[in-house]
């Protein structure tokens, strides 16, 4: 009976804990390309700003020269905002959706 009543209260507490992280409201910063920035550039500023390694940093590189744009990072709204702000300063194009 108790061991019931414990599983029961883990239920509940893991559909609240649930239920809280599907209210944050998440946002994302898209990458668009440019006929300016290096690939160097690029790579370099997503490991500094979103802190991307080295290789989600080439890879969405890549992805934005040839789709145009790319989600580089995503979470809440107050994370992203400075970050945005760093990359448009970096000179790259950005902007959070």
């Amino acid at each position: 009976m108790i061991n019931s009543k414990i599983m029961g209260i883990k239920e509940k507490v893991s559909e609240e804990l649930l239920l809280e992280e599907q209210t944050v409201k998440q946002s994302e910063i898209v990458l668009f390309n440019d006929e300016v920035n290096t690939f160097d550039h690029v790579i370099e500023t997503l490991i500094d700003v979103c802190e991307h390694t080295p290789e989600q940093a080439e890879q969405c590189s890549l992805i934005v020269h040839h789709n145009g744009k790319c989600t580089v990072k995503t979470g809440e709204y107050k994370d992203l905002k400075p970050r945005c702000s760093k990359l448009l300063q970096a000179g790259l194009s950005a902007e959070i959706v």
